[in-house]
């Protein structure tokens, strides 16, 4: 039974205000120390290359490992939140990622880079990410994707600030250094965990069993007192949702869409340095892609809020992942700086749009109560693409001798993302028109609600107090 301190605390929807915006500030916050940072990564690749006398292949992995290892653990991110504190979360992984920073300015190989800054900032940016994304979804309803839009524009900003920063202090303080201050400056995680205030909102799922009684409060944290029965039903309605066709359909293309996206941000900087492009003009294009980037996060997610496109945010979606497929395509023909700042753009601003809505098309299919699990193993299903696709694109660049194939293979990997969404979305509709003209009316509600994401019809059988 929860105390009547948290019976009073229980609220019937989220806010959409208030401390809501405090936790966005704070999930921006996360967002630049997490995303915007492993980004900068890359500014990285050519001075690790020089240094160990490596190539292209060996010296990817550590950007790769990076990637997996934040994406990996999301779900211990996830399972941290949910049973122990989203603070507390955030707060250890704020202390690992700094941790393996500072380590990392010590590396006398890449296979000790591997594991300091792969694995450990890995783990502890897996521990901030996801819980803190999550976070701003139990905040927010009606202006939920324009406040996930703000939110994860931090990646944007962060990168537009942080690229030149981090040039500039390899140049100044050679690359030991730069670890070492970005060390210190993702030690603020901390301070962003401590802003994530928990909020207790009361549950209404059309899809919870009649026969339990046990509030949604008792999933939570492990302080409260909770019978086997009540852990056994709360774990198996926290990931209820693998069996969901949309989820599983959504699941498979996000492998597809975590293969496509990562090569650019790794590999954009050495392209633009292997056409001659100056080295400070290759860390502004990703001053350009972050700054483009804060655009496609807040004018998506404002737009998609609006009463004519809310309906219509997966097909927002599918659009933007198209369109970065598409610019990918081109991206091996843009041979000078004039001609790489147009691609820094359109990549940047359909990426900011679409990582803005993946929380948003994510908490449509499995409800809000389940996002912070979804997330996690949706940030699971990043890890392997993440970690095998710079590297096999670094191998295309040993083998071909140029950057063609390996941009290719990323654009034509995020289109068929899109169309893969598409097609399972037109199946759908034509199979619910089928549903609609051959069962009758009521018997076609009550088969939509047991297959599909609806909620259960109110009828003369199913009254409120069942749903």
């Amino acid at each position: 039974m929860p105390s009547m301190t948290q019976q009073k605390s229980l609220r019937t929807a989220p806010p959409d205000g208030g401390w809501g915006w405090m936790i966005v500030i704070g999930c921006f916050l996360v967002t630049v120390c997490t995303r915007a940072v492993t980004r900068c990564i890359s500014i990285f690749f050519v001075e690790f290359q020089i240094y160990f006398g490596q190539d292209y292949s060996r010296t990817a992995w550590i950007h790769s490992i990076v990637d997996c290892a934040t994406m990996l653990c999301a779900p211990l991110g996830s399972y941290v939140s949910n049973h122990v504190s989203c603070q507390m979360g955030i707060i250890l992984g704020g202390l690992l990622a700094s941790t393996g920073l500072i380590l990392s300015s010590f590396a006398t190989s890449l296979e000790y880079l591997y594991l300091t800054l792969g694995v450990l900032t890995g783990l502890g940016f897996a521990l901030c990410y996801s819980p803190a994304i999550a976070m701003v979804g139990k905040y927010f309803n009606k202006r939920k994707a324009l406040a996930y839009g703000i939110a994860m524009s931090g990646s944007g900003i962060g990168t537009f600030i942080l690229a030149p920063v981090v040039q500039l202090l390899i140049e100044q303080f050679s690359w030991r250094g730069a670890l070492l201050i970005l060390g210190g400056f993702v030690a603020n995680l901390c301070v962003c965990g401590a802003l994530m205030r928990p909020i207790n909102l009361k549950e209404h799922s059309s899809n919870e069993p009649k026969e339990s009684n046990i509030p949604s409060s008792t999933c939570s944290p492990l302080s409260q007192e909770c019978t086997h029965k009540s852990l056994c039903y709360c774990s198996q309605k926290e990931y209820s949702f693998l069996l969901k066709p949309n989820f599983i359909i959504l699941a498979i293309s996000f492998l597809f869409l975590a293969y496509g996206c990562s090569p650019p941000f790794v590999y954009l900087v050495p392209y633009a340095l292997s056409v001659g492009v100056s080295h400070q003009q290759a860390a502004f294009l990703m001053s350009i892609l972050g700054v483009i980037d804060i655009v496609g996060n807040i004018t998506f997610g404002w737009l998609t809020d609006r009463r004519f496109l809310k309906k219509h945010r997966y097909i927002c979606y599918l659009i933007a992942v198209a369109m970065d497929g598409l610019s990918c395509l081109f991206l091996p023909v843009l041979t000078c700086f004039q001609l790489l700042v147009p691609f820094s753009v359109t990549f940047g601003y359909f990426d900011g749009a679409y990582v803005a809505l993946i929380p948003v098309v994510t908490g449509d299919v499995v409800g809000t109560a389940s996002l912070s699990s979804a997330l996690g193993v949706v940030f699971f299903l990043h890890a392997v693409p993440y970690l095998v696709s710079p590297p096999i694109s670094g191998w295309l660049v040993d083998t071909t001798g140029n950057y063609t194939a390996a941009f290719l293979l990323s654009g034509f990997s995020m289109i068929f993302c899109a169309v893969l969404l598409a097609v399972a979305k037109l199946i759908q509709k034509i199979k619910r028109r089928e549903l609609t003209l051959t069962v009758p009316a009521t018997e076609t509600k009550q088969e939509i609600w047991t297959n599909g994401d609806m909620s259960c019809p109110v009828t003369e059988e199913c009254n409120h107090k069942e749903v």
